[in-house]
């Protein structure tokens, strides 16, 4: 999927197909806020008047590479969790243990639906310190770049943790659900509030 043109990407999106939907479309807003930071550290090095920040950058320019390739990645893993969800519900129903075997590859299939966009948001939310640091000290010709990439992954978090709440509703292990929901809740705060840091560091 992730080797789609950008117009493919969207008419697959757009058809009646359940995939790709929201969970990889919050990967994908991940990704470019990922793709925009290094942006803008790139932009930094090399230029006399930051000189001071040259390693910050290098660092940043690292870090992202990695999440966006993982983000990128997360696209297609997005999808497939939903299949392996989708292919539970249709196993056989008949007898006792049929039904038995099928509630349990649901809920397996509810876990994996749960895991790839909680890995999405964690790594969304993972961009917005070094995307604060690059609208605070990197060149201040891309600032918006970096505000944008800010607002990307902010939204690339919050939407993934969506995904995440909808299909916990379903899940029957309480332990599982009570860990995942504080998880939840921790991300949500963080991006919300990393954002507005961002926001701030301008004067826009």
């Amino acid at each position: 999927m992730k080797e789609m043109t950008i117009e493919t990407f969207a008419q697959q999106t757009a058809s009646k197909e359940p995939v790709p939907g929201g969970g990889s479309i919050s990967a994908l807003a991940g990704a470019l806020a990922a793709a925009l930071t290094e942006m803008v550290a790139g932009l930094t090095i090399g230029k006399k008047e930051y000189i001071e920040v040259q390693e910050e950058m290098e660092k940043i320019i690292s870090l992202m590479q990695a999440i966006r390739r993982q983000l990128l990645e997360d696209i297609q893993r997005d999808s497939e969790s939903f299949d392996q969800y989708m292919q539970a519900l249709s196993m056989p129903k008949e007898t006792k243990e049929q039904k038995e075997k099928r509630s349990k590859a649901m809920q397996e299939g509810l876990k994996a639906a749960v895991a790839v966009p909680l890995s999405v948001a964690q790594n969304a939310v993972e961009i917005l310190p070094y995307t604060k640091l690059i609208v605070a000290k990197g060149n201040k010709t891309a600032v918006t770049d970096g505000l944008v990439a800010g607002m990307m992954a902010r939204t690339a978090a919050l939407g993934a943790l969506y995904n995440v709440k909808i299909n916990l509703k379903s899940i029957k292990e309480e332990t599982f659900v009570e860990a995942v929901s504080k998880e939840v809740k921790k991300l949500e705060e963080i991006a919300v509030r990393m954002e507005k840091e961002i926001i701030e560091e301008t004067d826009l």
